[in-house]
This record gives C-alpha cells, structure tokens and sequence, in this order.
C-alpha cells in the first residue's frame, strides 16, 4: 500500500517563489496525512507556459533558485517523495532545454525524466524551446511500489497515430505497478471525456493503472481545469478531482485499487462532466478572475449598450469579481433606441453594479464639424458608423486610464469571424470574454444564467430584440450578414472543421453541404469564407479572448495577413 497525495495546484506563470511555496505547504500536507509521494504538474515551478521567459538567463538563474529551494524543503519532510516539473539544460546538439520530471527526496534528486513528446500545433509551441527526451521510461521504487513516470503529451499517442514514439509501450516493457502522469492540459468543450477516453484505453491495452494529475486556473487566454484522476485497466476512471479550483488529495493505492485516504472506498466518477453552457460558464468565470488577479485588476469596466454581448459579458464578470467590482457605461448616440437605454438601467439593476451614463452625440457631431473642416467633404456613411464606435472605446479607455479598471471587451465569436466589429472601437479593452463563443451560443449561455439564477438576471427584453449595431438609423446584423442560426454553421466548418465535437461536426458538416446544393448556398459559404480572411488583420489586432472551444482565434489559429486565402 502506499499513500499519494495528488496536488491539483493553481500555480502562477514566473512566480516561482510564490509556487515553491504553495508547494511546500501542499508537501507538509501530504506528511501529514501520511503519504510516501506527492504529486505536482508539468513545469510546476514555473507553470506552464513560461514562453520566451525561457530565453532569458535571469528566469533560469530563479528556476535553478526554486529548484535549490524545493530540495531544501524537502530535507525538513525527510521520507517524502516530491514528483515536480521544471525546464532544466540539456548537453549536446539541439534546443537548450529539456522539460523534466524530478523526484525529490530528502534534498537530492533521485529521479530525472525528460518529456519525449513535446506538442507544436493549435496552442503548444514546446520545440520552440525544448529537446525531446530519450525514448526511455524511467521507473522508481517507492516502498513496494514501483511506479513509473510520464509527462502529459507522452501519453496521448498510444493510438500511434501523431509521432512515431509511444512512451506508453517502453512503459508497458518496465512493467511498474503505477503510472503516474504530470500534465498542463488546458481546457476546452469536450477535453475531459477526451482525456478519459484515451487514458482508459491505453490503461486497458497496457495493463497499467495511471494516476493523471493536472494544474487549474487560468493563463493568459488558456484555462486550465484541474479534473486530475486516476484510471484502472478493468474499471476505467475510478477517481476525479474538482474541476476549476485547486485541490489537493490524498489517495491510497494497494496495487490494484484506487482507495480514499482512509482506504475507504471512493465515490464512482460520473461520465457525462458539465453541461456546454455550465462549462462554458465556469472555464469564462475562472479565465476572467484569473486573468485580472495575475495582471493586478480589481475592478472591471464594460460599454453597456443594451445588447447581448455586453448583456453577458457583465453578468459573467460579476460572478467572477463580485458586483462591487464591475461598472458598466451606457454611451447613447443620435441613432440609440430608448430602449436599449433602458434594457442596460434594467440590467445593470437587476446585477447589482453601478451605470454611468455618458452620451456622445455632441462629441461625434463637433468631430464630425472638425473632420469636414480639416479634410473638406463630411463624415458619413461607414466611417460615420465607425465613429461612433472609435469615440465609444476612448471613452471606455479613457475610463479604465482613470479609474484602473480593466476594460473587457464584448465582441463575440461569429463577428470577430467576420469582422463585424470595428478596430479601435469595440474591439478595445484587455481581454474578451465572450471571443470564443458563436452568436448562438451567448443566447443560449445568457439563458442558462437566467435559469441557474432562477430569474431574470439578463433582462428577457434584451434576449428577444434583433441584434443591432446601432449605428446607422433602423440598423440590424442581418443587413450585413446572414442570420446567426446558418452564420455560426458555416463558421463552426471554415474555422474548427474536424476539430469540432463529433456530433457538432457532424451537424455543421450537413447543414453546409445542404447549404452547398444551389448556387445562392455557394455563394454565401464563399462569401464567409472570403470575410473571414479579409479580417485577418483586425483579428492580430484584437484583445487576448477566453478559449472554450477546440480551435479560438489567437495562439490556436495562425493565419498570415498579407495572403491569398481563396
């Protein structure tokens, strides 16, 4: 029997005396629960992705620091085995660094494991900056165990299908009584019954239980949702960690059983995780609260113009913050309805945050005046539009300058997609949330906060209207685009395609193809896809978002500018 406890930790990215002790105090905790192993992440000293801090010779000076400073902690909790991640230098030919599993105990490094997979598509990059492994497998004997090691990517290709290696068989070859697995898997819809599945099977193929331990919170535009468990060859996953907080745990295991501490048997884990929307829900409210901790926010301001986007967008930002700490701002224009004046009163009321009110009807027109004056014909048509959207975000910019409030912007999936939202007005602010969302998804996820509150707390006004821009008399989306209903298929195919969840794939696939069998459908997919293009360089240009989905704009998505894409 041997006790290990699993520490699901919320690290930070160059914070490594801050995460050096929090795993101190997760290590004197497994001590006193009577563990002989605790368990940490991929990179725990530094959390992942550290990026270009690892070019820089200051960051590896601190990680060698951590590194001497974990192994002094561990003097103090003599008998414990530390399993921690962290880059260290390689030797010879190739990139400088390797991404390294070490075992610690009492002070010395008793085990070194060297990630032999490093994942470079969608959002990884780690050639950038590492060398793999040896094709190897690294074993060691805890008490009457013998456990063996692996780093996240080195687990998934047991299907053989993506490198030519496959850790899991040299593993298989070492015959250990335990793999324990140290992982920085993000989260997006769908990745939690991924990981089951392919841990599953490979644990089953290979007749090796696997305990899979992952870090949470959120990264920049990356979220990272703990959900850390432990798979039998027979019984599939018999144990799961809390998804999006930290959690550390400590489990029993006597060679063939997963066991709580107390070698009390553990709860079954459900197959089905959360529903698209609560997921959706959790993964924004964590990337968000994440986010401003990290950069040193508090408080949020949001342009509140009545709509959807920002609908949502403030009511998830009060969920993760508090309604203390988010503002909205209503900026009518000439061409704004009373209504949508009223449905953000009505909003902001129903939240519990405060609204400012800051027309800008005289502030277009007096620029307007100057632009004709200066440049000798007026201001109309779109660039009139997109004034009122430039002056909005100054507005708001200006605001977040002089309060310290970081700016979210409300942008959402489809109009990035297509450019439907205008550079250095709607796009400004710090981060989007609902940027990984198609249009049709922020109706459906404000109706899920609505009924997991039990009331209205996004205005069923706001849900009904036609979505409108407001910038031009009588406007609405559809004079620009197609409904959102047949847009967000066509877009789910061009942008994520295969990456989609097969049975979204398998819905998008045929509502296009269907879409493709007259001319007019021709036509329009084209035309999607010629915008989607077009808009290359306001999307380089945009705010980071939250990722959700399998395939966001940003890291996952790097298309060039300047480029024929037809």
């Amino acid at each position: 029997m041997i006790k290990i406890t699993v520490a699901q930790l919320n690290p930070t990215i160059g914070d490594i005396e801050g995460n050096v002790a929090r795993m101190v105090d997760a290590a004197r905790q497994a001590v006193a629960e009577g563990s002989q192993l605790v368990v940490f992440t991929e990179l725990s000293l530094t959390a992942y992705y550290p990026g270009d801090l690892l070019d820089e010779p200051s960051f590896l000076q601190r990680v060698d620091q951590g590194i001497a400073a974990l192994q002094a902690a561990s003097r103090g909790l003599p008998g414990l085995h530390w399993v921690v991640g962290a880059p260290l230098p390689t030797e010879g030919p190739g990139k400088r660094l390797l991404n390294m599993l070490l075992v610690i105990k009492d002070g010395e490094v008793v085990l070194r494991y060297a990630k032999q997979l490093l994942p470079t598509y969608n959002i990884f990059d780690e050639r950038r900056h590492f060398e793999p492994g040896p094709d190897v497998a690294k074993v060691l004997r805890i008490g009457t165990m013998q456990i063996g090691f692996m780093i996240c990517e080195d687990g998934w290709n047991d299907a053989g299908t993506d490198y030519r290696i496959n850790p899991f068989e040299r593993m298989r070859d070492a015959a250990p009584d335990l793999v324990v697995s140290i992982n920085a898997s993000p989260s997006n819809i769908g990745k939690r019954e991924q990981r089951h599945q392919i841990f599953s099977a490979a644990s089953r193929r290979h007749r090796l239980p696997v305990l899979w331990v992952n870090q949470v919170g959120g990264h920049d535009q990356l979220v990272y949702d703990g959900a850390s468990f432990a798979v039998l060859p027979e019984e599939g996953v018999v144990y799961e960690a809390r998804r999006f907080t930290e959690d550390i745990r400590t489990l029993s295991f006597d060679g063939s059983r997963f066991l709580a501490a107390s070698g009390e048997p553990l709860p079954p884990v459900p197959a089905e995780g959360l529903s698209t929307m609560a997921f959706y829900r959790a993964q924004i409210v964590l990337g968000l609260r994440d986010y401003a901790r990290r950069c040193g926010f508090t408080r949020v301001v949001v342009g509140s113009s009545g709509g959807i986007d920002s609908a949502l967008t403030l009511a998830l930002a009060v969920e993760a913050l508090g309604p203390d700490q988010v503002v909205g701002v209503t900026m009518p224009s000439s061409f704004s309805s009373a209504g949508s004046v009223d449905d953000s009163v009505d909003l902001c009321r129903q939240l519990g945050i405060t609204l400012h009110t800051h027309p800008i009807a005289d502030i277009v027109s007096a620029f307007g005046r100057q632009f004709e004056a200066g440049f000798g014909q007026p201001l109309q048509g779109l660039a009139l539009e997109n004034l009122q959207a430039r002056v909005r975000g100054t507005v708001l910019m200006a605001y977040s300058n002089s309060r310290g409030h970081l700016l979210l912007t409300t942008g959402n999936k489809s109009e990035i997609s297509v450019g439907y939202c205008t550079l250095y007005g709607d796009t400004n602010g710090g981060l989007g949330l609902l940027g990984d969302l198609y249009k049709t998804e922020v109706f459906a996820l404000s109706r899920h906060l609505n009924e997991a509150a039990g009331r209205e707390l996004i205005p069923q006004a706001i849900i009904d209207k036609e979505p409108s821009a407001e910038l031009a008399p009588g406007q609405k989306d559809t004079d620009s685009l197609p409904p959102y209903p047949v847009l967000d298929e066509i877009l789910k195919v061009l942008i994520e395609g295969d990456r989609l969840p097969a049975a979204e794939h398998e819905a998008a696939s045929r509502f296009v193809e269907q879409l493709q069998q007259d001319e007019a459908g021709r036509a329009l997919v084209d035309r999607v896809r010629g915008m989607i293009a077009r808009n290359e360089y306001k999307r380089r240009q945009a705010p980071p978002i939250i990722r959700v989905r399998s395939r966001a704009f940003g890291t996952g998505r790097q298309m060039p500018i300047a480029a024929k894409h037809l």
